[in-house]
């Protein structure tokens, strides 16, 4: 691990999301991609695996909500601490997006966490009302566009300290 790179956890369920995330957050990593990949770049506005973000992020996956949570605590015990969670609310057969922050708030009270989906079973206010202000995570809705993915996690990473 480069020691200057900020860590990132995404939890989805969804193969294709992960690798969107790193084409957009490390494009300096060798990512494989078709014809259809680079047209989908294009039309969806996505940044190519040739452009370079001013942040450097190590992006981690976890498919599951209970496997984010596991690799969260193993990031922790091992002293190289994730500095944001991008975690998707539908993750079936497993937890929810909801549940999992649940979890997670009690393992990682303070780590940012932007919820990502499409659709949503609970309510901001809900989520609000939940987690106050203070431990609220951010909405992310999908798709999502890749200056506003880079603009948050640099903004969300800012404080968090590099292992």
């Amino acid at each position: 691990m480069n020691s200057s790179k900020k860590r990132i956890l995404v939890i989805d369920d969804s193969e294709a999301i992960h690798q969107d995330f790193r084409r957009i957050l490390c494009p300096e990593e060798k990512v494989i991609s078709s014809e259809v990949d680079q047209l989908a770049d294009l039309l969806f506005n996505r940044a190519p695996a040739s452009a370079r973000a001013e942040q450097e992020y190590e992006v981690d996956s976890a498919f599951l909500g209970q496997e984010g949570l596991a690799k969260v605590q193993a990031a922790q015990a091992s002293g190289s601490p994730y500095a944001l969670i991008f975690l998707d609310y539908r993750m079936p057969p497993g937890w929810s997006g909801v549940e999992t922050l649940r979890h997670l708030r009690k393992v990682a009270p303070t780590l940012p966490v932007v919820l990502c989906s499409a659709y949503s079973d609970y309510s901001w206010d809900e989520i609000a009302r939940e987690f106050g202000e203070g431990l609220r995570p951010v909405e992310l809705r999908k798709p999502f566009n890749s200056r506003e993915l880079r603009k948050l996690a640099a903004d969300l990473t800012q404080s968090a300290p590099v292992p």
